[in-house]
């Protein structure tokens, strides 16, 4: 039954527009067999300005090595997590460090012409070409089993406003950067609906639930199961909107100041969590197989407080590598942002992969954690962290690789590969000599 049909059939049986997300998908509800298809899904996670070297990097190659202090979070996913030593982002052109380290990460290729100065380099436009998650995103959705509501989501944690080669990392195409939502209730509304108020929002759920009451019967147990689980994700994440609320009283404005004295709100550690777990949510109701999880921005100067440190995040990472204190809270902050990528791994494989296939949600899923430099004050463009994790992509894991610095392209082309898409150059074809890196043996 195409999906014309599908919601022609739920609006006979009496459906309301606010279920059609909800109910259109589920195969049993048509008589249909679910497909026992295992999906493939690519989540990339990004934290700013460089990370601790010698805290993170293992001090050897090979199977089952010890991880550094910063990756200690990942201790769990250790069978499942790959480090790849060596990623070089040898994107040149206009642009500082920060900028090319930004846009260019998932691009692969070099920024346009244009008039944002930055540093002491010459000044740049948007990134000249389309990026790795959504030029997969495009795969997928333009073929019919693998096609979602869509595509492809992007979340953000403390994002400014602003809009720049600094601020972005996703891009549709040449100059058409795109905006990750970082407010929780916008970004739940984009799921389940234009939501004006918390008051709108409950009353569509109980809507909703009131329709899945009246068609209960024809759904199998495993649709009924998802459905339910569903539904109760979506109202722990409207409670805990709405206690932040009642905590807070913010829901993390983002100030629109200049960029040297930028806050982030205290409650940025609770956002993150509610982000995630929109994620996971969004990702087990099969409405996106990719997605994007950035955090701050380049030169972002978030200041952690619920870390204990006052000073701003890029300001740390400018410091020397003999200011003791500056190295440890800057371990301090790489290693909080690790915390939220294994808990993003814990939810995924503590979540059943839905459609009958067994096994959890990681089991198919990459998790990619990248930044934009390997060291802040060095602005060096090697080295670049790249910790991946998960079972998706069919890739190896259990493993440290060290790598001579080769080019990003070749793992985004590898990762393309991993999820179906034989692409022979992405970004910069000359920068894609050798081919996709070989992630399998």
């Amino acid at each position: 039954m195409n999906p014309m049909l599908r919601r022609q059939f739920l609006r006979d049986l009496g459906m309301s527009a606010a279920a059609l997300p909800f109910l259109g998908g589920l195969p049993s509800l048509f008589g249909q067999e679910p497909a026992k298809v295992r999906p493939q899904r690519l989540v990339i996670m990004f934290s700013p300005n460089g990370t601790v070297q010698d805290k993170f990097w293992p001090d050897q190659a090979g199977l089952d090595v010890p991880f550094k202090p910063i990756l200690a979070p990942l201790e769990p996913f250790r069978d499942r997590t790959m480090l790849l030593k060596g990623i070089a982002n040898k994107v040149r052109g206009d642009g500082d460090s920060h900028m090319r380290g930004m846009s260019c990460l998932l691009t692969g290729t070099e920024l346009a012409p244009g008039n944002i100065q930055g540093g002491s380099d010459t000044p740049a436009g948007w990134a000249s070409g389309i990026s790795i998650d959504q030029e997969i995103k495009n795969f997928l959705q333009s073929r019919p089993e693998t096609a979602t509501r869509f595509g492809s989501l992007e979340f953000g944690v403390a994002v400014p406003g602003r809009a720049d080669p600094w601020t972005r990392m996703v891009y549709a195409g040449a100059n058409q950067p795109l905006a990750p939502i970082d407010d929780p209730q916008q970004m739940l509304g984009r799921l389940y609906g234009q939501m004006k108020d918390k008051e709108s929002l409950v009353s569509v759920l109980d809507g909703v639930e009131s329709d899945f009451k009246r068609i209960t019967s024809r759904l199998s147990a495993e649709d009924k199961a998802l459905l339910e689980q569903h539904l109760t994700l979506v109202r722990e994440v409207e409670t805990e909107l709405q206690k932040q609320s009642n905590d807070l009283g913010l829901n993390h404005p983002v100030p629109d100041i200049d960029p040297e004295i930028e806050l982030v709100n205290d409650n940025t550690p609770a956002i993150s969590r509610m982000q995630i777990d929109l994620l996971v949510n969004s990702l087990a109701n099969n409405m996106a197989r990719v997605a994007t999880l950035q955090y701050m921005r380049s030169v972002g100067q978030a200041r952690m407080k619920w870390l204990g440190i006052e000073e701003g995040h890029h300001g740390l990472s400018h410091e020397p590598d003999a200011d003791a204190s500056a190295q440890e809270k800057l371990e301090k902050i790489n290693t909080w942002f690790c915390g939220e990528l294994a808990y993003l791994a814990k939810r995924l494989a503590g979540t059943p992969e839905p459609g009958g296939v067994g096994g959890s949600m990681l089991d198919n899923t990459l998790l990619v954690w990248t930044n934009e430099l390997g060291k802040g004050n060095s602005h060096t463009l090697n080295d670049i962290p790249v910790v991946l994790v998960g079972g998706g992509c069919g890739f190896k894991m259990g493993r440290s690789l060290q790598l001579d610095q080769v080019t990003h392209n070749r793992l985004w082309l590898a990762i393309a590969k991993g999820m179906g898409h034989g692409k022979q150059t992405f970004g910069t074809a000359a920068l894609c000599e050798g081919g996709a890196l070989d992630l399998v043996s």
